[in-house]
């Protein structure tokens, strides 16, 4: 005699939903979100007072270029990308040299206060020019309208 052996076809839907994929998957992006925030708000850590400008079109910048932030408080503070204490000139010439040596040298981001003599930025100029950092941007804010 032939015997089957095939489960008999259940006839009713599944009514209920499996959500512990989804359930992981919004844990993921949680946690990618919690350890991405801080990074983002990682160079605004030294209270800056930028210079405001008028809106205007911006460049795109290439993806490959590393970028290194120097920050001069009002009071003529020199930080370097997101210390909290500021640097001295000894140390800052040290560490500039350093970033020419590289093999691809950084642009460096001039972040100064509106309310820092304009001496400062130029000082800091020079110091770029002298360690061969010819690429350099100026931080701002653009106005509101």
């Amino acid at each position: 005699m032939a015997r089957t052996f095939r489960r008999p076809r259940q006839s009713h839907p599944i009514a209920e939903l499996n959500v512990t994929n989804l359930i992981d998957l919004g844990f993921t992006l949680l946690i990618i979100f919690m350890i991405a925030t801080p990074l983002i708000n990682q160079e605004q850590t030294i209270p800056v007072n930028l210079p405001t400008e008028s809106k205007s079109a911006q460049q795109k910048e290439d993806k490959s270029t590393h970028f290194v932030a120097i920050s001069i408080d009002a009071k003529g503070n020199t930080y370097l990308e997101d210390r909290p204490t500021p640097v001295s000139k000894a140390e800052l010439e040290t560490r500039l040299r350093v970033f020419a040596a590289e093999s691809k040298p950084p642009v460096i981001r001039i972040r100064g206060d509106a309310k820092v003599p304009y001496e400062k930025i130029v000082g800091l100029m020079d110091e770029l020019k002298r360690n061969n950092l010819l690429k350099f941007t100026f931080d701002t804010q653009s106005a509101a309208k």
